[in-house]
């Protein structure tokens, strides 16, 4: 195999794009069917517009999904190493921000879909757009991939990197799910992870657009499951920030599983209870006239003080805390340290920027990422049932996977 070799991919996004790459470098004939007039859509939406294209802790653990060892192998053929040498090489000069986020030094994701597609077009890629890929057939040793016009491609091996259903305005509405099922592959549940988060509460409306640096946690069953810290924003539906993104996978899985769940916030996460509860004494009483309202101010947002107050039980804000009792100032502890609130839901699909779950990968081969149900047939990407954290990682398992599977098809 190799030179002449066939291939047709399905899907002009990240994975796609490396996947296209990678097998052209092994002489393969290689055409990008892509159902929007361009390429690369999403790539220019990462990061807020900056593209936080790899993450330099990327690896195996960072990773969730049915079989989240399924990633190793991958990760291992085509490293961050690899992935940076390989931008490099196209042109960008990058720089590691925090928590290990890597990002090109021009702050544009432009920057990356433009050496991207100079690269496709330096190895006479084909790219196809306005392409809507309906049936795949697989004919001995070979594809029919046949579009929504009726126009037909023959091909002697098909890479599916169609995408997920997260950031549906992308062109990534789960199309590929029906394309996979429909050459015999099972999809484990979809859901939206990676997105913000709604909760029960009657306050979310006053105190939206408030900000403060605390942990958030998922709770289940009485315990914390996960926890993640950094800003958290409140909003008019609940809860959005870097930390509640990060945890929200695992909200989803629980609904999804009609489990009961709720976010625990530690808006003081600095300081234990005993602290807090030592600060909340001695303010009160180095200043017994002030107003209860009053005496929070400088200790949290002035805008959270009505509310916190109210789900502590304390009626009446306006009454000096001489006379607040200390079951009150405990509560008033408790809701600093551990404010909860039931789960009632997630964003959808548009709000998302991954999704959980996809092909399943027992049916596919982790060195390979060829379907082991119909030879020929490659998967990459977010298409399958792996989901990265929030920072750069979900772009790494594009890269791994599409270059696995472009080598792979090429050579196989």
């Amino acid at each position: 195999m190799g030179r002449n070799t066939r291939i047709i991919i399905i899907g002009g996004g990240a994975a796609g794009m490396m996947a296209a790459i990678a097998a052209k470098s092994y002489g393969a004939d290689v055409t990008i069917l892509e159902k929007n007039p361009r390429v690369g859509k999403k790539i220019l939406a990462t990061g807020n517009g900056r593209c936080n294209f790899t993450n330099a802790n990327a690896d195996a653990t960072c990773f969730s999904g049915n079989n989240p060892k399924f990633v190793y192998s991958a990760l291992s053929e085509f490293t961050v190493e690899e992935t940076l040498k390989f931008f490099n090489r196209l042109g960008i000069e990058y720089k590691v921000e925090d928590l290990g986020k890597v990002f090109p030094m021009s702050d544009q994701a432009s920057s990356i879909l433009d050496v991207l597609l100079y690269e496709l077009n330096r190895r006479n890629i084909s790219i196809v757009c306005d392409a809507n890929v309906k049936e795949i057939n697989s004919k001995g040793n070979g594809f029919i991939i046949r579009l929504e016009n009726g126009k037909e491609y023959k091909s002697d091996k098909v890479i599916i990197t169609t995408g997920g259903k997260a950031m549906p305005s992308s062109g990534s509405d789960g199309s590929g799910y029906e394309l996979a099922r429909d050459l015999g592959h099972s999809i484990t549940d979809v859901f939206p992870a990676l997105v913000q988060i709604m909760l029960e509460g009657q306050y979310f409306k006053r105190i939206d657009g408030v900000k403060f640096l605390g942990t958030s946690h998922i709770i289940h069953k009485g315990k914390s499951i996960i926890k993640d810290r950094g800003d958290i924003l409140f909003t008019n539906y609940g809860v959005s920030g870097p930390p509640i993104l990060q945890i929200s996978r695992k909200a989803g899985e629980l609904l999804n599983q009609k489990e009961k769940a709720y976010v625990k916030l530690d808006m003081l996460d600095t300081m234990s209870s005993d602290e807090v509860r030592a600060i909340i004494i001695r303010r009160f009483a180095d200043n017994p006239e002030k107003t209860v309202e009053f005496s929070l101010v400088g200790l949290i947002n002035k805008r959270l003080i009505p509310v916190v107050l109210s789900e502590a039980g304390v009626e009446d804000i306006k009454r000096p805390v001489s006379a607040l009792s200390t079951n009150e100032a405990e509560r008033i502890v408790n809701i600093l340290k551990d404010w909860r609130f039931k789960i009632r839901g997630t964003k959808g699909w548009s709000s998302a920027q991954v999704t959980a779950g996809g092909v399943s990968t027992k049916e596919i081969n982790p060195k390979t990422m060829e379907s082991i149900l119909v030879k020929g047939l490659y998967f990459a990407g977010e298409i399958l049932d792996v989901d990265g954290k929030c920072g750069g990682f979900n772009l790494q398992w594009a890269w791994s996977s599409g270059f696995v599977a472009g080598i792979n098809s090429a050579v196989g």
